[in-house]
């Protein structure tokens, strides 16, 4: 908004229509905010060509951009077994076939994880799996029954695609491996957005000289007196996808340099130098991607 306004004081009148847009709901995955906006009509008139949607924080001095976000996946896993006396040691309880599930994920995101620290791809690159809740037990008074195995146990994960994976490969991993019906297990999968565009293609926007965008933005950066970090894949994920899904180039980008990271962290901050900075670099790209 300050980069617009400084523009209008300068009487700039761009070529292109520029929208800025305001949509709900990103934080908890966007399905009623942009992934309905980008499908109206009311979408559909604005004509667009390219977006750019939020980036990331630089600790140095290199500016980062996004062109691709990773898809987020819940994943709900259940496991049914005989329910029986806690002294007593028998095959197929609900708890066991649970924690039989809990290693082969485990086994999984070690092997990503691995990938990771030994420098062979970024964390935004792999399919990364968390455990963020556990549910089983029978309740009493007092917390849990101690001498009871419970019938029921269920546990939830969030799991996050890189556009180059293969999600049907996934699903026929989690239907085979992690959930088995043998093991008693049933699985729910709730995907937070796409993870292919219109074409069936990955949903990644081109961050290379086949995209006329780039170039320019590029070149934006550069007469700004900034520089460009390697192109990435967000570890998370924005509204920028439901974009991408229709095949509109997109970019995530926040222009600020030498901040850490702390996203929805204790203490967020960003310098006045900082958020100056960034203005201007936001003059520069809107005055050339939009001439």
């Amino acid at each position: 908004m300050e980069a617009i306004r400084n523009l209008k004081a300068k009487n700039f009148i761009p070529t292109r229509t520029i929208h800025i847009s305001y949509v709900p709901d990103e934080e908890i995955g966007g399905i009623d905010g942009a992934a309905k906006f980008v499908n109206s009509k009311e979408f559909r008139d604005l004509n667009v060509g390219f977006a750019l949607d939020e980036g990331q924080a630089s600790v140095n001095d290199e500016f980062r951009l996004f062109f691709a976000d990773r898809s987020p996946w819940n994943l709900i896993i259940r496991a049914k077994g005989e329910p029986g006396h806690g002294s007593r040691m028998y095959d197929n309880g609900a708890m066991e076939n649970l924690m039989k599930s809990v290693e082969i994920i485990s086994s999984f995101r070690e092997s990503q994880f691995d990938v990771v620290k030994a420098g062979k791809a970024a964390n935004s690159e792999v399919i990364s799996i968390n455990p963020v809740y556990l549910k089983a037990g029978i309740p009493s008074p007092t917390g849990f029954v101690m001498n009871m195995q419970p019938s029921e146990a269920e546990a939830g994960f969030d799991l996050r695609l890189p556009p180059t994976a293969d999600p049907d490969l996934i699903k026929k991993s989690i239907a085979e491996e992690w959930a088995p019906a043998i093991r008693n297990m049933t699985y729910e999968i709730i995907e937070k957005g796409p993870i292919r565009d219109h074409m069936g293609r990955p949903l990644m926007t081109a961050a290379d000289d086949s995209n006329p965008w780039w170039a320019v933005f590029r070149q934006a950066i550069a007469e700004a007196g900034g520089k460009l970090a390697k192109p990435e894949i967000l570890s998370s994920t924005t509204d920028a996808r439901f974009i991408r899904q229709l095949g509109i180039p997109a970019f995530g980008f926040s222009p600020m340099t030498n901040t850490p990271i702390l996203l929805h962290d204790h203490n967020e901050f960003l310098k006045d130098t900082v958020f100056l900075k960034g203005i201007e670099v936001y003059e520069h790209i809107i005055v050339l991607e939009f001439l």
